[in-house]
C-alpha cells in the first residue's frame, strides 16, 4: 500500500490558495503545541472511560473494541484512524452490500444511513455520547490529525473527489469541524459540507478553532439534533 493517495490539484471556480507567511506558521505552531497538550492531558483523565468503554464493548460480542482504517489525511498522506469500535464485526461487508442495494441516505461519495444496521447496541451509546471518538486524542498526539479540521475521508471516497473537493485536502483533517456543529448535521449535503469545510480552511484562526471546540462540546452534552 503506498503512503498517499493521487491527489488533484483544484481548478475549479472556487479554489483555495495554501495559506504561508509568518503569522499562518505562528498560528500552525500555536494549534500544533495545543493539540499534543490537549490531547496528552485527555488521554491521561479519561483513561478509565476509555478503558471501560473497550471492556463493555468486547464483552457485547467478544471481538476487537479498537476500529482501525486507513483515512486520508492533509496533501493525500494515509494514516491509521483509530475509534472505539461502535459497529458489527462484519460492517465492512455488510457496507458493500447496502450499497448494493440502494441504502445509501447521503448524496457524493460519502456512506450514512439513519438507522444503520451494522450499530450495536453499546455502540449507538457510544455514538450517541461521542465516546468512540476517545481513541483519536492518539491520532491527534502523533500529529495525523488536530483538534479542529476536516474531518479524515477513507481512500475510497477520495478516489470520487472532483478537484474541488480535493480542497478538503490542503489541511490536516481533524476530531471536530464546522459540519459537527451544524443543527440537523446529519442532512447537510455532501457539498454543504465540502462547503464548510472550505470556509474553515479560508478562515481558520485560533478564535475559530476555540468556538468550535466550545460549540461542539455543547452539542456532544445537550444537542443531538445531529442524530
Amino acid at each position: 500500500m503506498t503512503n498517499k493517495v493521487q491527489t488533484t490539484e483544484p481548478t475549479l471556480e472556487r479554489t483555495i490558495e495554501p495559506k504561508s507567511g509568518f503569522r499562518y506558521h505562528c498560528y500552525l505552531f500555536t494549534k500544533r503545541l495545543f493539540d499534543i497538550l490537549a490531547s496528552f492531558l485527555g488521554m491521561i483523565v479519561l483513561s478509565p472511560v476509555i478503558l471501560l468503554c473497550l471492556l463493555i464493548k468486547w464483552l457485547e460480542d467478544f471481538h476487537n473494541p479498537v476500529y482501525v482504517s486507513t483515512r486520508v489525511g492533509k496533501n493525500g498522506k494515509l494514516f491509521k484512524f483509530y475509534k472505539i469500535r461502535s459497529m458489527c464485526a462484519n460492517a465492512e461487508q455488510m457496507k458493500a452490500a447496502l450499497i448494493q442495494e440502494g441504502k445509501n441516505e447521503a448524496d457524493g461519495p460519502a456512506f450514512k444511513m439513519k438507522n444503520d444496521p451494522r450499530i450495536t447496541k453499546f455502540g449507538k451509546f457510544l455514538r450517541k455520547t461521542s465516546l468512540d471518538e476517545l481513541l483519536q486524542l492518539w491520532n491527534i498526539f502523533n500529529g495525523s490529525m488536530t483538534i479542529v479540521g476536516p474531518r479524515p475521508p477513507i481512500p475510497a471516497e477520495v478516489e470520487e473527489y472532483t478537484p474541488y473537493h480535493h480542497q478538503r485536502l490542503l489541511v490536516k483533517g481533524g476530531l471536530l469541524c464546522l459540519w459537527q456543529i451544524q443543527k440537523n448535521r446529519n442532512s447537510i449535503s455532501f457539498e454543504d459540507w465540502v462547503a464548510l469545510d472550505l470556509e474553515y480552511i479560508e478562515k481558520q484562526s485560533l478564535w475559530l478553532d476555540l468556538k468550535i471546540i466550545f460549540k461542539g462540546a455543547f452539542m456532544v452534552v445537550f444537542d443531538h439534533s445531529g442524530e
